[in-house]
């Protein structure tokens, strides 16, 4: 039978990254290649008490429908957090809870993009918001980016020059792919300039607490008083990611209207996982198990870097990420990161090409390493075999 697919189906390609995972399932391959998180830290032991806890206690409300907007114990302490660490000040009316921040970047779309409009975005960019805001035939202007971020002059005459710009996506803390942070002056540029245009900010910022060196910086969202930044996060990093919570926060009225559009989604997330979580933030050190965390990926992050130090030819560049999961690695350009990849597949190593970021394409000699979920013997393994490859092609 010939289907009559809706035509945005042709705006929707498949994950690099997951088609990636599929050939990383075969044996003896190191993956650089998903953001995973190490499943060695997830909290398994407490998780089975906390489980027990939860249907004891509140085994019928837990397993019943709840609200849209979610558990409000649970919203109250994402508010709290994120205005303790971040300088935000939202209440819990205006936290939104969802599946993952991934679904939020999805709502995000459903609210603001009409066909034709404009995502202005950092270059490059998470690969998997360019696939969710793809679907409602946006198009999307990739503003020139440094190690302090989004170059605000830049972003200011892509504005001007962009009369159906809609959404600013940024993600200014370890951004995924590059591993990059922006200085506080260009998030203070940021809010400024927004507020000049009248356009929204999606502040995504699921890699924040993995910070191992450094100091912290407020949220772009700070800084704004005219309810034009709408804050992204997750549990997915610092907690479990197989439980598929996350968050958005912004001015009520705004954040009502995502209630309405989740409602034709999914009605709710999983009730009883956010009694769950709940439970384990009253009852255990998150701050504990987040640390745990950090020491763990610092550790993987330098063996990492002591190896491209040493191992990496010369003409090969890459960021030295103090926070987050990822490494970008910049090769000359006249080699192509597809072709590299294909050889370190026949060297059992896999991480992802970096072309992909960059929603009007080129860049096609970069890449992105994860270093969080490979062990620390095949992190040194893994970077030796990607080395052994480069070697053979640089000139």
């Amino acid at each position: 039978m010939q289907y009559a697919y809706a035509k945005r189906m042709s705006n929707v390609r498949a994950s690099e990254i997951r088609e990636l995972l599929k050939l990383t399932e075969n044996p003896g391959i190191i993956s650089f290649s998903g953001g995973l998180p190490s499943p060695d830290l997830f909290p398994v032991e407490d998780l089975k008490k906390v489980s027990l806890a939860v249907l004891e206690k509140s085994g019928r409300a837990s397993l019943q429908y709840t609200t849209t907007e979610g558990y409000a114990p649970l919203r109250r302490w994402v508010a709290e957090r994120m205005n303790r660490r971040l300088g935000t000040s939202f209440s819990e009316e205006e936290v939104l809870l969802t599946h993952g921040s991934q679904q939020a970047i999805d709502l995000s779309g459903k609210v603001f993009l009409d066909e034709g409009d404009v995502v202005l975005c950092e270059s490059p960019t998470y690969l998997a918001a360019l696939s969710a805001f793809r679907l409602f035939e946006c198009r999307f202007v990739e503003v020139p980016t440094d190690d302090d971020g989004m170059i605000p002059e830049a972003l200011e005459a892509s504005l001007r020059a962009e009369p159906r710009a809609k959404l600013v996506y940024t993600i200014p803390e370890f951004q995924n792919p590059t591993g990059r942070s922006w200085s506080l002056a260009r998030r203070k540029a940021l809010v400024k300039i927004a507020a000049e245009y009248r356009v929204v900010v999606l502040e995504d910022n699921p890699y924040g607490e993995l910070r191992f060196e450094g100091e912290s910086l407020k949220s772009a969202a700070a800084f704004d008083t005219d309810g034009n930044v709408l804050c992204l996060g997750t549990f997915s990093k610092i907690f479990c990611p197989g439980y598929r919570i996350g968050w958005i926060a912004g001015p009520r009225e705004v954040i009502d209207k995502y209630v309405l559009v989740k409602q034709g989604t999914d009605l709710q997330c999983n009730t009883v996982g956010q009694y769950q979580i709940a439970e384990y933030l009253k009852t255990c050190d998150i701050d504990r198990h987040i640390e745990r965390i950090r020491a763990d990926y610092r550790a993987k992050r330098d063996i990492m870097l002591e190896m491209m130090d040493s191992l990496f030819p010369e003409g090969v560049q890459y960021t030295r990420p103090q926070g987050g999961l990822f490494a970008w690695v910049t090769l000359p350009e006249y080699l192509d990161a597809r072709e590299i990849l294909a050889e370190c597949l026949k060297e059992k190593v896999a991480f992802v090409p970096g072309g992909s970021f960059f929603p009007n394409g080129g860049h096609q000699n970069t890449l992105r390493i994860n270093f969080s979920f490979a062990a620390a013997g095949e992190l040194r393994e893994g970077i030796a075999r990607i080395a052994r490859v480069l070697e053979r092609h640089i000139r």
